[in-house]
Order: C-alpha cells, then sequence, then structure tokens
C-alpha cells in the first residue's frame, strides 16, 4: 500500500491571456502541454520591429502593468480561442473583437503596435529584454533580443509554481515588491 503525503496546496490560480499585461485569477482550468489553456495566448507586437512586447524591457514598455487581459469564455481545446477583454489603465474595456483594437491599444501606449494570437501566427517571434547596470550580469545596461519558442509567447516556462516559502523569501528581500506588483503571486504565474 502506497502513502499520499501531501506536499503543498495551491493557493492561488492565475492565467495571463495577454503576454506582459495583468491577469485573470482563476478557480479551474485545462492544463496541457503548452501550461494553462489561454495563458499568453495573446500578445501585443511592435509595428516598426516585429518584436512582441514584454515587461521585461520597461524602458519601451513602462505601461503593461496597468493593463488587465481576462478571456470572455472559458477555452477549451480544440475550439477557437476566446476573444480577450483588455482593461486599459484608465478603466475603458475593449475587446479583440473590436475592429479599431489595434488603434485603441496604439493610442494608448503611443506606439503602433497590432495584438496578435499566438495560434494564428505559427512563427518564431522575438521579444527583448532590458539588463540594468548591475555587476555580475551576462549583460549591462543594455537591451538583448531572446527568441520565444514557435507558435507561442512564453519566454522560457509555461507555469511557474511558487511556494509560501519562496514568496516569504522574496518579502523578506525585497518588501516593497508587494505593495509595488499588487502581490508576488500575480506577477509570475
Amino acid at each position: 500500500m502506497t502513502t499520499q503525503r501531501v506536499v503543498g496546496s495551491i493557493v492561488s490560480l492565475w492565467r495571463y491571456p495577454v503576454k506582459s499585461m495583468m491577469g485573470e485569477e482563476l478557480n479551474a482550468t485545462e492544463v496541457g502541454k503548452t501550461g494553462l489553456l489561454g495563458d499568453r495566448a495573446y500578445a501585443l507586437v511592435d509595428s516598426s520591429d516585429a518584436k512582441v512586447a514584454s515587461a521585461k524591457n520597461p524602458r519601451k514598455w513602462p505601461q503593461l502593468f496597468d493593463f488587465h487581459a481576462a478571456l470572455a469564455d472559458a477555452p477549451r481545446t480544440a475550439v477557437k480561442l476566446p476573444s480577450v477583454r483588455i482593461t486599459l489603465p484608465d478603466g475603458t474595456i475593449v475587446t479583440s473583437d473590436q475592429p479599431d483594437i489595434n488603434l485603441i491599444l496604439s493610442n494608448v501606449l503611443k506606439r503602433q503596435v497590432k495584438l496578435e494570437s499566438a495560434l494564428a501566427e505559427q512563427r518564431t517571434a522575438t521579444a527583448e529584454e532590458y539588463w540594468p547596470d548591475i555587476e555580475g550580469l551576462d549583460h549591462r545596461d543594455t537591451v538583448t533580443d531572446f527568441g520565444l519558442p514557435v507558435g507561442t509567447f512564453f519566454d522560457c516556462a509555461v507555469a511557474h509554481l511558487l511556494t509560501t516559502a519562496t514568496l516569504d523569501r522574496l518579502r523578506a528581500l525585497y518588501p516593497d515588491g508587494v505593495s509595488r506588483f499588487g502581490g508576488f503571486a500575480q506577477t509570475s504565474w
């Protein structure tokens, strides 16, 4: 007889339908080989250089965390991806179905962008990240490009699990992080 042992429990589950925007808390979701269904299903693409908008380059994209995204319906396997509702920094809600969505987002961001679906484009996407001037980093005070897996808008992993012990340690190391970002758990699921 095998003994089962509880090693943890899920306290909060988050999906981020648009890369680098704040997301939505979930009660349940389908999980597959590409993580939570509908997670990072959309991204903004800069029309000037075709790079995916990423909060990893805050000098270029300082407002991304001011946007919130939620899928209009629960996504299902083998069914067209539902539209996404985006709450703009001023509280206005727009949807990916609107014919002027790209113009609206471009005006708010003051940069020409296009909202794209990872499923619509089976291409290799590129994003950028800023490296601050900190000793010991691979690069200092520079922006570098990084590739995203084909057909996705994920940086490196399809899911991130944070333990309460990790969150406690992060709070101890950076107490301002909780109030600044609205909670560590919300920033990395």
